[in-house]
This record gives structure tokens, sequence and C-alpha cells, in this order.
């Protein structure tokens, strides 16, 4: 792992943050977060804010940014919702069941949604409607032909306080009862990682450093899709992490607000 400056210099060209845990945690702003994404803009290092938010939508993340003193614009954020509906787009659907609460439905306004028939089921944070009712509406679904897009894999999550059951425990659910394969998007998936890059013009992707808080999805993802990567040890990091690291980080950093030493 680098920890001299200067061997560091020119390496990186381009940040993605991962938001919860990163930039912010239930709520709450990091410490030298605002103040290191000034800092990468002031340099002309490219920004992207990468979430496997699927309750947020573009607009509604850029907006609470901001709200919070960060400069940021619209394309630089991705979220899982933003990278669903961009997903789906692409397979022209007939129509689609989404399973999805929050302002990261706005992502879907283009779609024509038929809950009772529909032709893919894309299933986010479904919250409290992730119900016996609906659940077993989804099962029947998929057994009649429907095809299930999910927006991340995570099973578990407690980056709004407590942990609790996510949608990728509901995904791998419903597959199992189906009998089916799902297509995943979020992180680690590729696809979330390959939209995000797009936006980034020709900065060559093994200059593009991802900082992240997840090892199972922010750096196994970005490894995975050819990236450096950084683990902070805040927001759902745990020291247990890195007794069984399978792919192991670039860099190893207590807070986000050391990323600027990389520069």
């Amino acid at each position: 792992m680098a920890t001299d400056r200067e061997d560091m210099k020119d390496e990186i060209a381009g940040v993605i943050f991962d938001l919860d845990g990163v930039l912010e945690f239930q709520g709450k702003t990091y410490p030298g977060a605002v103040e290191l994404l000034d800092f990468l803009r002031k340099r002309g290092v490219p920004i992207r804010i990468l979430s496997n938010s699927t309750l947020k939508s573009r607009k509604s993340c850029l907006e609470k940014l901001n709200k919070k003193g960060f400069t940021v614009y619209q394309n630089e954020v991705i979220t899982a919702s933003f990278a669903t509906a961009r997903y789906l787009e692409a397979l022209k659907p007939k129509s689609c069941w989404v399973m999805l609460k929050g302002e990261g439905l706005e992502e879907f306004s283009n779609f024509r949604h038929d809950p009772d028939n529909p032709e893919y089921i894309v299933l986010g944070d479904f919250r409290e409607d992730f119900n016996f009712q609906n659940l077993n509406k989804a099962l029947r679904l998929l057994s009649k032909g429907a095809k299930l897009i999910v927006m991340i894999t995570e099973t578990a999550d407690s980056s709004m306080g407590e942990l609790e059951l996510t949608v990728g425990a509901y995904g791998k659910m419903l597959e199992d009862a189906a009998g089916i394969k799902a297509t995943y998007i979020g992180k680690p998936n590729r696809y979330i990682f390959d939209i995000t890059l797009d936006t980034m013009g020709s900065v060559e992707r093994s200059k593009i450093l991802m900082v992240g808080d997840k090892v199972k999805t922010d750096i196994l993802g970005a490894k995975k899709a050819g990236l450096k990567a950084a683990l902070v040890k805040t927001g759902e990091f745990r020291e247990s992490d890195l007794e069984s690291l399978a792919i192991a980080p670039d860099y190893i950093l207590n807070s986000v607000s050391e990323v600027d030493k990389l520069f």
C-alpha cells in the first residue's frame, strides 16, 4: 500500500465517493467532507457521488447535499434508483411494477406502470409495503413469467439508524422462491460503476479512486471495475472487515478528510 505522498502524485485523476458512511452518516456530515470536495474541485479533479440509495432520486440527493454546504452538480450524482431506471430504459419494457418508496420513485416516471401484469418487477426499498400480500403477489407474477430487477444486493443496512433488512434480502428470497435469476444493479455490480465512469469522460479508470466504507460493495465493486479503492474507517466499517479482505483496498484511511493526502 502506497504511503509516500510523492509516490501518489499523478496516480489519481478522478474520485468517486460513496455517500452514506463516507461523506455523511445518519444525517450528519463528516468533518472535512465539504472542504475536501472544494479542494478537489479547485484542483480540477472530476468528482462523482455514487450511492446505493434507492429511496433518493438523483435530484433529491443533489438538493440535500447542497443544503448541507456541499457544492455538487446533477451530473456528478449517481444513485441506485437512477442507475436502475437507466438500465430499464435500455430494455424498452412494455410495463413494470416498481416496488419502491420515496423520492427514488421519481426516476421511473416515464415508464408504464402495471402492478397487476408487469413485464418487469423492479425491486427497491418498499419499506412497510414489503408485506405478506405484496411479496406473495410478486412471487406469483414471477412464476408466470415476469422478470426481476433488484436495485442493490445488500441484505442489511444501518445507514438510517437501527440495523434493518434491505432490498437484496427480499430480492434473494424472491429469486429462491420463484426459482429464477434476478439482475442486480447497484454496487458491487459492474453496471452502476460503468455508467458512473461514462459520465467522467476520458479519465483512465485505473487512475480513478473509489472511496467507501463497505468492503463488500464499495471496495469489491471498485476493484472488479478496475479502479483504485480507499477504505475509510467510518460509517458501517468494522475492524473485523480487515480480517478477511478477499480484495484489498489500495489505501486504508481513518476518515474521508484524509483523502487530500493522496494528492
